[in-house]
């Protein structure tokens, strides 16, 4: 870290306090919104189906949400590198503000159905699948490359932070009134998008016009399948959450498991993002130094044995503990991935990269939630959760032979590498 910078915090940048700001409150509303949607899923369907077919809601849920992803992110990743990433994170998140507030107006005068929320669920993934590649490429633009390594860490507090509250929010909010955790939702996205309207104009790597719109999109998957060490990363990130996750079928856990209700969820849905605030408030302290890709294993290791753990358990103690592990050992992972590729990417393929990472991270989110529901149908939620742990230990043997740039990454102190010209 050069002496310029040393010592300083990235909070001592106004557009990172605002992007902060922005950051934080808008995955307070997602998780909030997540919680209770989930929730009133799963409580509708439960009224005319029974357990495996009501979790077989909650999968594809999940599923309509990563379809948009999946769709969209060859364009929206060119445009993070084309257009204004703080105005498209901020459109996003008024896109996003209307679905919420669609929500609360159908859930408070009980006009909603199964079918209306699914396609309400599918137009929230077309406004994140905007959102994702914009938020992820603008961190990089607020603050200068030597502080990069803390400020995704303080960024990953924001979203833990969020993770934290806005599930016992939601949850809350739900058990008062069904509404009010959708409008929360939606006046959380009115405080995002003003902090990001808010921000100054940042410099920009000069964006090449002249090349073909769909060479350029391209470009994003050609620099992650050459780049070893940052396709590694991610797609360990994308294998093992995929299989380990075991979120999306906690209302079953909270609903006819563990029996505590939906404020007893939120408090579940809650647990990993601590465990993740506290390990990501260490790194923010501490940045990792040495041998970052064995510990991006060994945490995403501890993530599968977590998950198996829980899976079994039949304590509301113990399966909070779990998944506090759980999130601790994912926020690791997180923060050395984001870390190597932030500094890896050139500034002008961030919004490329960013994208197909946010691709990876829906994938693991949403795509998870629609195979943990699959699974939970075919087998039971208890055997879905624990097959997931498992599948994760195996994820993480095979990434290590697979990918020894991954295994041989000791620290984030190097050059962005170049991008395709070809």
């Amino acid at each position: 870290m050069s002496n310029r910078h040393f010592g300083r915090s990235a909070f001592s940048y106004r557009n990172f306090r605002l992007f902060w700001i922005a950051r934080m409150a808008s995955m307070l509303s997602q998780s909030s919104l997540v919680i209770a949607l989930g929730w009133l899923v799963y409580d509708v369907a439960r009224r005319s189906m029974d357990v495996r077919e009501a979790a077989l809601q909650l999968g594809l849920i999940g599923l309509v949400q990563f379809v948009p992803m999946f769709v969209l992110t060859p364009l929206t990743g060119w445009m993070a590198d084309r257009y204004d990433r703080r105005l498209m994170a901020g459109w996003s998140c008024v896109a996003q503000l209307a679905g919420a507030a669609l929500l609360a107006w159908l859930v408070h005068d009980g006009r909603g159905t199964l079918m209306v929320y699914f396609l309400i669920a599918t137009l929230t993934g077309v406004t994140r699948a905007v959102y994702r590649p914009a938020i992820t490429a603008l961190a990089p633009n607020t603050v200068p490359r030597a502080l990069l390594p803390r400020a995704v860490a303080a960024n990953a507090v924001a979203g833990r932070i969020g993770a934290i509250l806005g599930p016992v929010l939601g949850g809350y909010a739900y058990a008062v009134a069904p509404y009010l955790a959708f409008a929360l939702s939606a006046a959380l996205l009115l405080l995002s998008s003003c902090a990001l309207f808010a921000m100054r104009g940042m410099e920009r790597q000069p964006f090449d016009r002249n090349r073909h719109p769909l060479r350029q999109m391209m470009d994003g998957l050609t620099f992650v399948i050459r780049h070893k060490l940052v396709l590694g990363a991610i797609s360990l990130d994308l294998i093992a959450v995929l299989l380990g996750g075991a979120t999306a079928l906690l209302p079953v856990y909270a609903r006819d498991i563990l029996h505590v209700g939906p404020a007893g969820l939120g408090n579940l849905r809650a647990a990993p993002a601590i465990g993740a605030l506290a390990s990501g408030l260490w790194l923010s302290w501490r940045p990792l130094q040495g041998q970052v890709g064995i510990k991006m294993l060994a945490s995403v290791a501890i993530f599968g044995i977590a998950t198996i753990v829980f899976g079994l358990s039949r304590s509301l103690l113990l399966s909070l503990a779990c998944m506090a592990i759980l999130g601790a050992a994912d926020m690791i992972s997180v923060y050395v991935r984001q870390s190597l590729m932030q500094i890896a990417t050139p500034d002008e393929m961030r919004g490329r990269v960013g994208a197909i990472s946010s691709l990876f991270v829906s994938a693991s989110n949403e795509l998870g939630e629609a195979e943990s529901g699959f699974l939970a149908a075919a087998v039971g939620p208890v055997m879905a959760v624990v097959l997931g742990g498992v599948g994760t230990l195996a994820v993480v043997a095979l990434w290590a032979r697979w990918f020894p740039a991954l295994r041989n990454a000791d620290s984030f102190d190097h050059e962005p590498a170049r991008a395709p010209v070809s």
